[in-house]
């Protein structure tokens, strides 16, 4: 289900984002001419790839798991890409992605649910993780789930979509003497499907690491904050530094959160995750 969107997206994405070899994509939307130097070899299996590998980290691939509320946190998450939905009056740090998601869909003419769309104010209509689990077993609750798992492809097209409308503010955001690095480390990491897997996954776990509101004491844990980190090691290639980075990052801000599920239960899964950020094994399919 998510080939035929990824094979289309990621192609076109990707080519906007840091150019292409102008003989395969041809111009970049608004004239502007495709870089020559920069290419992908992205086959369509490796795009599959890359969104299984999302709906695997955020939901083991199961489909309960579409509409969840993960102990400790103030928000239902959902979808493939596990998207952040806030209750009324609940303001958290985190960016909300799920309405974005919707409106989306709906743009791309997806059947959304009628009484997620009736929804006024759009907020998650939940107000607290007890609340959910007792209306777990019902119809709204069971119809949303239907429609995540029918409508992966569009989520994996938003997934991407949001990691390129990122990317130039997040080389913009960087410390001027780094953007020069970063712009040719997101070049490395966007030439392979490892790679092109870290940097979806990663904006989609983590976020982009602009917003002023996902810091702990002062310091983010985006990916703007992971490429400011990586280093240059001699021998490592752009993805184990990106690797490295990432736990690094990832570790800090579960020593500087106030709440010790961070540190004591979700940061292990997060370190787990982030080692999957590899190049796929070699095989037939790929």
């Amino acid at each position: 289900m998510l080939r035929a969107w990824i094979q289309m997206v990621v192609l076109v994405v990707f080519a906007t984002l840091v150019g292409c070899d102008s003989d395969s994509v041809g111009e970049v939307p608004g004239g502007r001419s495709a870089s020559p130097d920069i290419s992908l070899a992205l086959e369509p299996q490796q795009m599959d790839w890359v969104g299984q590998k999302i709906f695997q980290n955020e939901c083991a691939g199961r489909f309960q798991c579409l509409v969840h509320w993960n102990e400790g946190e103030l928000f239902p998450s959902l979808g493939i890409g596990h998207f952040i939905w806030y209750p009324r009056d609940v303001q958290g740090r985190f960016v909300e992605s799920f309405p974005e998601l919707i409106r989306y869909m709906s743009q791309r003419q997806a059947s959304v649910p009628d009484w997620l769309l009736s929804l006024e104010p759009f907020d998650a209509p939940w107000p607290d993780r007890a609340n959910f689990l007792a209306a777990s077993d019902s119809t709204r609750v069971a119809e949303l789930r239907e429609f995540l798992a029918g409508t992966q492809g569009i989520q994996a097209e938003f997934i991407f979509r949001r990691a390129q409308s990122a990317l130039g503010a997040i080389i913009q955001a960087a410390p001027e003497g780094r953007r020069g690095a970063i712009l040719g480390d997101l070049k490395a990491l966007s030439a392979t499907p490892g790679g092109v897997y870290a940097l979806m996954d990663y904006v989609n776990f983590k976020g982009e690491g602009l917003a002023p509101g996902e810091r702990y004491q002062g310091e983010g844990w985006g990916l703007l904050q992971v490429l400011v980190s990586m280093g240059a090691e001699p021998g490592d290639t752009a993805l184990d530094r990106f690797r490295s980075a990432a736990a690094t990052v990832l570790t800090r801000r579960a020593r500087n959160a106030e709440n010790a599920i961070e540190r004591e239960r979700w940061l292990a899964g997060w370190l787990k995750r982030v080692e999957s950020y590899r190049e796929p094994a070699p095989g037939p399919a790929l």
